[in-house]
């Protein structure tokens, strides 16, 4: 597909299309001629066929990214934006479509827009790549703009300045450097390939239950933790608000710029619009450290249509008798 390019002939990288979300061996069928009509470079057969599905299920978060891909390569940026704020909306715990996002308003040279986008990304799964980069060269574009306006507005600014800048073309206009690609098929470059969750492994209970954490032969310490986790689960899964919500320390603090308020509307607001939500851990490892235990674990999401494996680190604290969460974050 064609590259998102900044003036420094150095594209930002887009989200693969189908790289969003894990499907079933049905679903990948259905969404792969759409990928692949995308990857020869041909968005708007590829856009029939997603509007064609999003008829059908018009909440399907793969065809809505998809839709947006499909825009975006059609040069349909105004929709494309409108279609990957919408995703976000709905979806925030997703971190390509802010990616994409960003590399539009790039491409309309909207940088402080793109940082802003990129760094909410980066803040959902420090470890997408993708994102990192891009990320880093918004910052790269943003501090050649300010060593040109400090040049314009002293022009013997002297030539430490002159070097940075001079530094930064060279960094973007090395001759021979390869441009990131913008994926579109199931065979994603390296840098997407973070954004891809292993398929939901089967699930031998009822849906709407959290499944059993079963670490080996833990200490008793060590089982409280893990009884506090699994009662975590169990009230996501149960979309019990309250009960979720209290599973977490008084002095927890989401990541910056998210505000204790803030986060727990958005908290609120994901788990009542699900109609169903199924979370089940595995794998989990405790490390006690006095009164406190960082617990390590694979967590299958399922929300409706939207299903992720991640695997997650939680720090923990005892307050009032009760193991709380203290830090949450996601390790890939």
């Amino acid at each position: 597909m064609p590259f998102t390019r900044f003036s420094f002939h150095r594209c930002l990288r887009l989200a693969a299309a189908a790289a969003l979300l894990t499907a079933s061996a049905a679903q990948a069928a259905d969404y792969g001629d759409i990928t692949s009509l995308l990857k020869a470079g041909q968005p708007a057969q590829a856009q029939v066929l997603v509007e064609q599905r999003l008829a059908a299920t018009p909440k399907d978060p793969q065809l809505i990214f998809l839709r947006g891909v499909a825009q975006s390569e059609s040069k349909q940026t105004k929709a494309a934006i409108e279609t990957f704020n919408e995703l976000i909306r709905d979806y925030p715990e997703l971190p390509e479509p802010y990616n994409n996002l960003a590399v539009l308003y790039a491409q309309d040279n909207q940088l402080d827009k793109a940082r802003v986008a990129l760094e909410m990304a980066v803040r959902s799964n420090p470890r997408y790549a993708t994102a990192q980069e891009n990320l880093g060269d918004i910052y790269a574009r943003l501090a050649a703009q300010a060593y040109n306006q400090a040049l314009q507005l002293n022009a013997s600014a002297g030539d430490g300045t002159k070097r940075k800048l001079a530094l930064i073309r060279e960094l973007f206009d090395t001759p021979g450097a390869a441009p990131a690609k913008s994926g579109a098929a199931p065979a994603t470059p390296a840098a997407a390939a973070s954004a891809v969750p292993a398929p939901a492994a089967a699930r031998s209970t009822e849906p709407g239950s959290a499944a059993a954490v079963q670490p080996a032969a833990p200490a008793p310490d060590a089982q409280a933790v893990a009884r506090a986790i699994e009662a975590w689960a169990q009230a996501w899964s149960e979309r019990d608000v309250p009960r979720f919500l209290d599973s977490y320390a008084s002095d927890f603090a989401p990541e910056s710029p998210l505000s204790r308020q803030t986060w727990e509307e958005r908290k609120r607001a994901q788990i009542r619009n699900k109609s169903h939500i199924d979370v089940r851990l595995s794998d989990l490892q405790i490390d006690l450290q006095g009164q406190q235990a960082v617990a390590q674990f694979h967590q299958s999401y399922q929300g409706d249509a939207l299903q992720l494996q991640t695997r997650k680190e939680l720090a923990l604290v005892q307050q009032a008798g009760t193991w709380k969460i203290a830090r949450e974050s996601i390790l890939r």
